[in-house]
């Protein structure tokens, strides 16, 4: 069998196993006692599929017991990597001792797959086995050998990698590297740092692809420490993009303060775009020792370097750094001013925050502008009578951040500042960024009812855009206060206030509005605000947590105010949406309007049918309405137009009750039939049924009601 069909067939197998046989797979392992009837599974005539699931439940249960079995298939193209997978699993020297037995037999890709697993488990005994196969004739044995005696990481393994590779033929020397640079880490992590450099060395100074050689290098210098600094500088001094990306990299993992020193006074060499990648790779040591560095290159040279350091100081600045940052800050170049303060407003350290606040106060120009900002963002309690000062700067650009900053910063007790600046802004147009500020500020406060009080008592006074922009905030803070001053604007005399407020409590977010809602419904002047009251009113009665009885009363309120049809309906929504015997009073109630009867007949069924079963006190409430149950049965449904039909019969007999009225799963025809058999056409739903042993039949357009007239 050729390499790719061997490939194709196991994955084909692969498929079979994972999907076969859930009971022994999905569930728990076989238990110890079932390992018996798994290896007489290998050992019959069963199916490869059967085989395979059975080595891969022994590489949970399996031990010695099963390793003669297991043994047996490793000739066997198709069920060897099964039958490894176990071998490789099973904690018992047998598995060690089968697979270094197969070597002397298998061939191919059967013995690379040997080798491989004996390197799974490194089997240190295998080494001399292994070592032979370095020179094998086929490429892909020795490769796999060399890699095997990697993980096994042994000294006679290492040992052996060592003397193969620099006479290695190129198509295994690769190989041979990797195997010495596995067996490199295992000396590393032994604490063998000299056997270590020894082979990463010898694998850096052969001739070999450029991924071995970095991978080589960069474990040499990890392996001498301080002592690899010059090999680490060299890196970065190489004009090889592949060696400096290595360089950058053992830079960052690295430790030590002389290392630091060595690259610091390196970077003062490169050029700027070199410059600029080492300083992020020295802010990502996390040692102190780099922030001086950092910090006067951010002070001063090429664009790029000090960009690079102002990122840098972004994450590891501290209040060291603040003068640096704040003339960047205030710098004529754009990009560096908008990096300085990026780094000003995300420093962690929290002394920051008061040398900003003292600073305030005497500041002046780019900088006084550049601290009112950091001001805010970085929300420094501290500096909250700078700000207030500020506010009432003659430079338009100062005030417009001084009140920006204070959205921010300022508590309770100084939100009269900023509704002074709505009342009576300095310059035309600076009401909106007062507003601004002021939602802010607003929407941070614990105590919104008191921050509600503040605003409800300068709503008289404002002129009527500020006041509807208070109106706004107020619904933002919520509220008892809140809800009482909109409801109150929503009847001024002012028609924009009243507009505003009328909105406002149409979407108000909490049910307390319902009251004030239905109050406007019955009692506004005009009749678009009535409607608009009422449709605020259903909003909450559709789509809040309320008590039945609660939703039930408001429901039975909303029929009463409601003076149009369009309302009326959404009532009776409702009332389909949470049925209960309230809501069927409700509904009962409706179908005594002549124009609402037919809509509310169905409402009535509706909610009967979702109530479920036959309460009493539903049959008597039906009943008394002139509803009796029926016995339906569906005898034929079809769904759809022209010649594309599809039977529904029994998705409507699974639905049918008591009454003529059939509740679908959902208003779509196409979702509760489950798809659409002539899209983009108008359908129709024929049905023929047979009401207390009368025969009916009915055709209803798509999405209507599924009400079946009564039978003659």
């Amino acid at each position: 069998m050729s390499k790719h069909r061997y490939f194709a067939f196991f994955a084909v197998f692969a498929a079979m196993a994972f999907s076969a046989n859930a009971a022994w797979s999905d569930d728990k392992p076989p238990a110890k006692d079932s390992e018996r009837q798994l290896v007489a599974v290998l050992q019959s005539d069963a199916a490869p599929q059967e085989k395979a699931i059975a080595c891969k439940n022994l590489a949970v249960c399996g031990t010695e017991e099963a390793v003669p079995a297991l043994a047996a298939l490793l000739a066997d193209e198709q069920l060897a990597s099964w039958a490894r997978i176990a071998l490789e699993a099973i904690p018992d020297p047998a598995a060690d001792d089968a697979l270094r037995d197969a070597l002397g037999k298998l061939r191919g890709n059967l013995l690379v797959g040997a080798i491989n697993s004996l390197g799974a488990r490194r089997d240190a005994k295998a080494t001399e086995l292994l070592a032979a196969r370095l020179k094998d004739a086929d490429a892909e044995v020795a490769s796999a050998a060399a890699v095997a005696l990697g993980r096994i990481g042994a000294p006679a393994a290492a040992k052996a990698l060592e003397q193969a590779l620099p006479g290695a033929p190129a198509a295994v020397r690769a190989a041979i590297a990797e195997g010495c640079i596995r067996c490199a880490e295992k000396c590393l992590a032994d604490g063998k740092a000299d056997a270590a450099i020894a082979l990463y060395d010898l694998v850096r100074k052969t001739d070999l692809p450029t991924q071995c050689v970095l991978s080589a290098t960069r474990g040499s210098i990890l392996a001498r420490k301080s002592a690899g600094v010059p090999l680490l500088i060299e890196q970065l001094q190489s004009p090889d993009k592949a060696n400096f990306a290595l360089g950058l990299r053992v830079a960052r993992e690295l430790p030590g303060g002389e290392v630091t020193d060595a690259l610091v006074a390196e970077s003062a060499r490169m050029n700027p775009e070199r410059q600029a990648l080492l300083i992020v790779a020295l802010a990502d040591r996390h040692d102190a020792l780099v922030l001086p560095a950092i910090r006067q290159a951010a002070k001063s040279g090429p664009a790029p370097v000090r960009l690079a350091a102002l990122g840098a100081l972004e994450r590891i600045g501290d209040k060291s750094c603040v003068s640096v940052l704040l003339e960047a800050a205030a710098a004529a170049e754009e990009e560096l001013a908008q990096a300085a303060l990026a780094a000003l407003a995300e420093m962690r350290d929290e002394a920051v925050d008061a040398d900003l606040a003292a600073r305030l106060p005497k500041a002046e120009g780019k900088t006084r502008l550049a601290l009112i900002q950091l001001a805010g963002q970085r929300r420094i309690a501290a500096a909250n009578p700078a700000l207030l000062a500020a506010v009432e700067d003659s430079d338009a650009a100062v005030r417009a951040a001084a009140l920006a900053a204070l959205g921010s910063v300022v508590e309770l007790d100084g939100l009269s500042v900023l509704l002074a600046q709505v009342a009576h802004p300095q310059r035309p147009g600076e009401e909106r960024a007062a507003l601004e500020a002021l939602s802010a500020a607003c929407t941070r406060m614990s105590d919104r009812e008191a921050c509600a009080e503040k605003l409800v008592a300068v709503v008289p006074e404002l002129p009527v855009p500020a006041a509807c922009g208070i109106l706004k905030i107020l619904s933002a803070v919520g509220g008892a206060k809140a809800l009482a001053a909109v409801g109150a604007a929503a009847k001024s005399p002012h028609p924009e206030i009243r507009d505003a407020a009328g909105g406002l409590l149409g979407g108000w977010m909490t049910a307390d509005a319902a009251p004030v809602l239905l109050d406007l419904a019955k009692t506004a002047a005009e009749e678009k605000y009535r409607i608009r009251a009422l449709r605020g009113y259903l909003r909450i009665a559709r789509q809040f947590a309320l008590p039945d009885p609660q939703r039930t009363e408001m429901c039975r309120h909303a029929l009463k105010a409601a003076t149009r049809g369009q309302e009326k309906k959404m009532v009776l929504e409702i009332l389909a949406r949470y049925p209960s015997l309230g809501m069927l009073n409700v509904a009962l109630e409706a179908k005594r309007d002549p124009a609402l009867a037919d809509d509310a007949a169905r409402c009535v069924l509706t909610v009967a049918q979702k109530i479920g079963g036959d309460p009493e006190e539903v049959r008597k409430l039906l009943s008394a309405a002139g509803y009796e149950p029926v016995k339906v049965e569906i005898v034929k449904a079809e769904y759809g137009a022209g010649n594309r039909f599809k039977d529904v019969t029994a998705i409507l007999r699974r639905q049918v009750g008591d009454y003529p009225l059939i509740v679908l799963r959902s208003p779509s025809y196409n979702t509760s039939f489950a798809g659409d058999p002539a899209p983009s056409t108008p359908k129709k739903l024929s049905i023929q049924y047979i009401i207390n042993g009368k025969p009916g039949e009915v055709s209803l357009p798509e999405d209507a009601p599924v009400l079946l007239p009564m039978t003659k």
